[in-house]
Parts: C-alpha cells; structure tokens; sequence
C-alpha cells in the first residue's frame, strides 16, 4: 500500500468524527450542559450541539499543527504540499473545514445528514480514487471509483444518522442526495487540487443542503432510473470522447438532475443537444483542424464549454423544483430551460456547420473575414443554426406538449441566442469576455427570452 493511499485512509476515519454530530444532544443532555454557549460573554449564542459537533475535528486540527516534521505520523499523513510546508496542512485543513460547517450548520439548521454525508463522501471518495489509481493508473477510473464510493459512504452516512438520532430516513431523497454528492465530489475533485478540500466539502453541503430544503416527491424507481440513465450516458460521452472527465461528470450531473428535478421530456431536450452538439463537434473535424476552427482536446468538451451552454438550463431547472419558495408560476422555469437549451443547439450547430464553408462576413460590419473569426456568420451557419433550434423545439413540443404557439418561442429563444452570441463574439469577445463567458450570456438572454414572451403572451398560467 502506497503512501498516498495510507494518507487517504487516515483522513477516512477522521471523517467519522461527524458521526458525533447526530449523538451531539445525547452528549449535552447526558453531561447537563447548558443548551447554547457564548451568550454570556454578548458574543451572540451558539448551540452547545455544534460545540460538541465540532470540537472533535478542532482538536485534530490543533494537533496536525503540533505533529513534528521529522515524526511517524507526519510521514503518513503529509501531502506533498505538507513536506514542503513542513505542517500538516492538509489535514488541519480538512479537519477546520469540518469543524467549521458542523458549527455554522448546526447554528443554522444544516440537516445533520447532509452534514455527515458531505464530509465522509469526500473522504472515502478520495480513498478509493486513489486506491483505483494506484493498480490502474487510469483517470477515468480512478474517478469512477470516487463516485461510486461517495455514494455509497453518503448513503451508509445518512442511514446511520437515521438510526443513531429521531431523524427519519427516506431512502429515496437518501439515495438521491448521496447521488448528487458523489456526482458533484467527483466533478469538484477533478477541476480542483487535493488541498482544495475544504471547497470541496463546503460546496457539497451547501448543494445538498438547497436540495434537502426542496419539496421533491421522489420515488425510488424515478432515482434509481436516473443513476442508470446517467452513468450510461457519462460513459457514452467519455467513450465517444465528446467530452473530457470533468465535461463527462459536469453532463452526468446535469442529466441526472434533470430526471428528478424535472421529468424524462427535461432529459430529453437535454439529450437532444447533448447528442448531436456532441457529434456535431466531431462531423468533419479533420477538416476544421486544418481550418484552425476545431475544439481543443480532440473535441471533447470539458466542464468549462459544458457549465457555459447548460448553467442557465440548469438554474431554470432549479426554478421548477423550487418555484413554491420563489412565488413564481412554474411554466416560466420550463420555457426558461427550453429557450436556453435551444439557444445551446443553435449556436453550437452555427459554428460547426457554419465553419466548414468560405466567406463568412463578421455580423456587424457584413465584411468578409477568415473563417474561425469570432462574429464571423455564414448562411450555413445561420441554417444550421435555426435547424438546431428547431430540433429542441420539437423535442420540447412533445416532451411537454407544447402548442405551436410555444414551440415557435422555442424556435425564436433559441435564434435570439444564436444572434447574441454572434454579436458578443464581434463586439467583446477577447477583450471582456472569452468564449465560455459569450456562451453563458447567449443562453441565459435565450432562456430569459423564452421565459419573458412565455408570460407575455399568457402561455403560462399566473
């Protein structure tokens, strides 16, 4: 066993310290402690159940800093960062980061199994990915590995929460939460550094605290469908290579929310640009490489051109899950999601057919530049463009059963982002913004587009 796999395992188990949380009440009533601390000294009050919770990663943090460089226990423990450093801060770190959400949770009402969940996840998520790595020195896998073990230890976690406290356990939304943790810790720990764990488990527990807050009737069959559905289609997109590691776990991610968010006709207009923007960046890539348009990496996209074409969707997909807290009609968010989806399509068609043809005019001057010129249009382009849009739309139209009426503000939602796009890439691309940043307007003023004339025109109840 590899020094790096040792380390893993030693943070593991200090992750099961926020296995005190659920016992924390147990703790203070045994002992008669009072039930908040710091009032006193008019600091404001703290509950002692978030003492309790997060004194025990305090004091690892404390004694990571006293370990001696040149000790037994600092050889096991270190990161390389650490040797360096000569303190564990690797380990102070993670264990801060755990001490600090089990005390700011607990004050703010941080459901206990979404705390446990998020910190043991990341830790016996990192162990089997460097377990993986180690015999298979394979990325894929190791992240696979990560995924599947967060799931499992996020799941493990809340049931034990379940049992050792008057929480009730509901499998589905379990199942579901420990899903997208492992999905979301995976994706997380491939974009950042291993010393980025404290992000990592703060920025878990804050998603699943906001989906744990949501009134989701979840079923298990809808779940466990979802998981399938996703993991079949990550590992199409990475074996097709239509997408980096991070692009793959950034789409499994969005696929599966899309199922239990939303429903199967939201993953279909997902799927819809997903599949042929994917293909389409692959059609003739030869071609465009000698051209000096293609993708990087192959044209397999990674999380950063994935996030850019798909946040808007994804924020109108939350929408829907929560518009009872927002006050907001519920059909907006579905327009939203389409106009944006549509936008997504449209302009990834335009610059992939669009490219392949000679004399594209930059959109706001009409004059003639080299291909691959940002703004640069072709009437090709433009086609193809409008077809993708129209391929989403009709998606949509059965997927939701839209009337025509909303199918053609799918259509113009979509076109209006082609547009954008075209016009940022001409005015502000290179100098305010980059390509990533141009996609991310274009759809959002699509789904903004799509939402706006949806209300407008009265095709959503008020």
């Amino acid at each position: 066993m590899s020094q790096t796999v040792r380390r893993a395992g030693a943070f593991a188990l200090v992750s099961l310290l926020a296995l005190v949380a659920p016992v924390s009440p147990v703790v203070v009533d045994r002992l008669s402690l009072p039930t908040t601390v710091g009032a006193a000294a008019g600091v404001g009050s703290v509950p002692t159940t978030a003492v309790v919770t997060a004194l025990p990663f305090a004091l690892v943090a404390l004694a990571a800093f006293a370990v001696p460089e040149d000790s037994p226990a600092f050889e096991w423990l270190a990161r390389p960062a650490d040797f360096e450093e000569g303190r564990l801060y690797g380990l102070a770190g993670f264990a801060l980061a755990a001490a600090a959400l089990g005390l700011v949770g607990a004050s703010f009402e941080l459901p206990t199994s979404v705390y446990v969940a998020s910190v043991v996840l990341l830790a016996f998520g990192t162990l089997a990915e460097k377990g993986v790595f180690e015999l298979s020195s394979d990325r894929f896998a190791a992240m696979t590995g990560f995924a599947f073990a967060a799931f499992g230890a996020a799941t493990l976690a809340q049931l034990v929460v379940a049992v050792l406290s008057p929480v009730a356990f509901d499998p589905p939304q379990a199942v579901f939460l420990a899903a997208t943790g492992g999905i979301l810790g995976a994706l997380l720990r491939s974009m950042l550094y291993d010393r980025d764990d404290p992000l990592v488990v703060i920025t878990t527990a804050l998603v699943l605290w906001l989906f744990a807050t949501l009134t989701l009737e979840l079923t298990a069959t809808q779940v466990v469908v979802a998981i399938l559905i996703s993991l079949a289609l990550g590992y199409v997109s990475y074996a097709l290579e239509t997408a980096s590691i991070t692009g793959m776990l950034t789409g499994t991610l969005l696929v599966f929310l899309s199922v239990v968010l939303g429903s199967y006709g939201w993953f279909a207009v997902l799927l819809s640009f997903f599949a042929i923007g994917g293909l389409s960046t692959k059609f003739r890539y030869d071609e465009k490489l000698d051209r000096g348009i293609a993708e990087e990496n192959e044209g397999a996209r990674g999380s950063g051109n994935v996030i850019a074409n798909s946040a808007a969707a994804l924020v109108a997909l939350l929408g829907w899950a929560a518009h009872g807290l927002l006050g907001v009609p519920q059909g907006v968010f579905l327009f939203a999601f389409a106009g944006s989806v549509a936008a997504a399509m449209s302009d990834t068609l335009s610059s992939e057919i669009g490219g392949l043809y000679d004399n594209p005019r930059l959109i706001t001057t009409f004059r003639t530049v080299p291909p691959g010129t940002d703004g640069g249009v072709t009437w090709q382009g433009g086609l193809a463009g409008l077809a993708g849009a129209g391929i989403v739309a009709a998606v949509a139209f059965v997927a939701f059963g839209l009337s025509s009426t909303g199918t053609g503000l799918v259509v113009l939602a979509g076109v209006c982002g082609m547009v954008v796009d075209s016009l940022l890439g001409a005015t502000v691309e290179g100098s305010l913004l980059d390509n990533k940043g141009v996609n991310f307007v274009a759809t959002t003023v699509a789904g903004v587009v799509g939402a706006g004339l949806a209300w407008a025109l009265a095709l959503v109840p008020l």
